[in-house]
């Protein structure tokens, strides 16, 4: 499945008390990560947030640091997507500062949840691994 991918620079009026980047700051990012490959496959105005599934910071962020989102669809069900979202330093992949899943519903113009019709099957190993995970999800 294809990743996408989204920038942010860490500016001042970004950060905390503590002079790290805001968690709601990153929250709302990471969702929006998710939305651009949930849109990817759907009408944007059809589409509605139900859950992230955990925030778990692994690091600080310090300001003039550029973030990079990598995110992508892991799974799907008759009205779900499940997209995986990670958030590292730019340039340096291995320097994590969150991941996790995030739920959207694909909904009619009334906002229930209608079929979407999409059927994910993984080409690669970490494709298959995130999909795992992501039916993992549903289970709880």
């Amino acid at each position: 499945m294809k990743k996408y991918l989204t920038h942010r620079l860490v500016k001042s009026e970004d950060l905390n008390h503590h002079g790290t980047l805001y968690a709601g700051r990153i929250a709302e990012w990471f969702v929006e990560s998710g939305f651009i490959a949930a849109a990817s496959l759907l009408e944007p105005k059809s589409i509605i947030c139900l859950k992230v599934h955990g925030m778990t910071f692994l690091h600080p962020v310090r300001p003039g640091q550029v973030i990079c989102y990598s995110s992508q669809i892991a799974d799907t069900g008759k009205t779900s997507l499940q997209v995986y979202v990670k958030a590292y330093l730019a340039g340096h992949e291995e320097t994590i500062y969150i991941e996790d899943f995030i739920t959207f519903i694909h909904v009619s113009h009334e906002t229930k949840p209608q079929a979407h019709g999409i059927v994910i099957i993984p080409e690669t190993e970490e494709g298959k691994q995130l999909q795992i995970r992501a039916k993992a999800l549903k289970k709880n």
